[in-house]
């Protein structure tokens, strides 16, 4: 799972140390307890199990959102996505996505996972449209505010 692809004026390629700076900055306008820079650091150090992505946007060259996933045998854990505020309901988490589950499904994985905040309703709808499925609530699951999340997957 490695090289870049490009659709719709973006390309998708590993986050590098060189896009922290715009990651960061992404994170922590997305986010209301945003992962630190040294969580970032780890997952580009966390191969082979983990895959950081960036939608770099042509031919600016601008982090216009991220996914970070880790897989594990057939099984793929979806641990964070966000694009740039101004962009949000453009289609680029939607792109984000997509392009994610195309690279694990070639690579066989069987089953994906991930949490959302029961208040995410967007995000939900999102997920519900790419054939994901509601599989449980994980009680105090996020904080800042205190709140559970859904557990949602999707089987291939």
């Amino acid at each position: 799972m490695s090289g870049a692809a490009v659709a719709d004026g973006l390309e998708f390629r590993r986050m590098q140390p060189r896009d922290l700076p715009e990651v960061m900055e992404i994170e922590r306008l997305s986010f209301s307890n945003p992962w630190h820079e040294s969580t970032f650091r780890g997952e580009l150090q966390n191969s082979p199990i983990s895959f950081p992505i960036v939608a770099i946007g042509v031919p600016d060259g601008r982090v216009m959102g991220y996914i970070i996933f880790w897989k594990i045998q057939d099984d793929v854990q979806i641990n964070n996505i966000a694009v740039r505020p101004e962009v949000r309901r453009s289609g680029l988490g939607e792109a984000l996505l997509r392009h994610a589950l195309a690279l694990v499904q070639a690579e066989g994985a069987a089953f994906v996972s991930l949490e959302v905040r029961v208040t995410n309703a967007a995000a939900r709808r999102l997920y519900e449209k790419l054939g994901f499925e509601v599989f449980g609530i994980r009680k105090g699951y996020y904080s800042n505010p205190d709140e559970d999340a859904v557990v949602m997957g999707k089987h291939f």
